[in-house]
């Protein structure tokens, strides 16, 4: 694809935020004194039409409270979400439900989103008698394709979740996911605990998975080295500010900010330990 193309494929705007900002308070251990934390500070955002972006930056740089965000989780104390051309953070609940099926999140730690008293089975089929959208035989029919498209056996559908292994269960939470058809996906550190083998195919399977069912992806993790495969746009977080964005080549090859600099070189610096400790038999 040329580098127009590519603008033109990306033209749409699926989602934004515009200064986008969320506090916390706590209270000091033995104390009665609470403290604010800023987790989110004048974020601006943009989540082109059928992209992948990527948001990255070390723990504790907000990524998952801008994910909880535009994923109505939580609500910012200022700013707008922009989601489909309408402005979104204030929604009331009646009016947010009918929207909540277009976006939706995959989680980093899959064994505490899915429930463990549910089949396979069972936990692809409850949004989809939650939202009516299938019922009776095909209903167990739908989950059933579900589990195959994301290369799960069906012959599983009555297993439990914890019968399966950390990337099986990744794969089941997003078969679940795609069962509500949404149109952005967020994937929350979703890969990050998964080898480098499981990771390959993970990535494959979700894009093959974006040109099908035609989704935009946000994904967010500190692995620059995963990122730099699939992502089309890059957003750097630091300290809940956005430091850093452009296209994933501009991003990589001419960081502006230290942040981004850092993390580029913390995995070439991984990079080159690996092959040491494989010769010095440390796997």
């Amino acid at each position: 694809m040329s580098s127009e193309e590519s603008k033109c494929a990306f033209a749409l705007t699926l989602a934004r935020t515009v200064g986008l900002s969320k506090k916390y308070r706590q209270r000091r251990p033995f104390s009665r004194k609470s403290f604010c934390i800023d987790a989110l500070t004048n974020v601006d955002l943009e989540i082109p039409f059928g992209s992948v972006t990527a948001l990255v930056g070390e723990s504790g740089s907000g990524k998952s409270t801008l994910a909880s965000c535009l994923g109505l989780l939580e609500v910012p104390d200022r700013g707008e979400i922009w989601f489909e051309g309408s402005e979104i953070s204030r929604w009331k609940s009646r009016k947010v439900a009918p929207l909540r099926p277009r976006i939706q999140i995959v989680f980093q730690q899959s064994s505490a989103a899915l429930d463990p008293s549910f089949t396979a089975a069972e936990i692809i089929q409850e949004p989809l008698e939650v939202q009516r959208l299938e019922s009776g035989p095909k209903l167990r029919m739908r989950a059933c394709e579900l589990m195959e498209e994301v290369g799960l056996s069906p012959d599983w559908a009555e297993r439990s979740p914890l019968e399966f292994s950390g990337g099986q269960r990744q794969r089941l939470a997003i078969a679940r996911a795609i069962a509500l058809k949404p149109t952005l996906l967020i994937f929350d550190e979703s890969f990050s605990g998964l080898d480098f083998s499981t990771q390959a195919q993970m990535l494959t399977l979700v894009l093959d998975l974006k040109t099908a069912h035609r989704l935009t992806y946000l994904l967010i993790s500190h692995d620059l080295s995963l990122v730099g495969q699939v992502a089309d746009f890059v957003a750097v977080m630091h300290q809940g500010s956005i430091v850093e964005r452009g296209p994933r080549q501009q991003v990589f090859n001419n960081p502006l900010h230290l942040q981004t600099r850092q993390l580029l070189r913390s995995v070439q610096t991984l990079e080159s330990a690996i092959p040491a400790a494989q010769t010095e038999g440390w796997q």
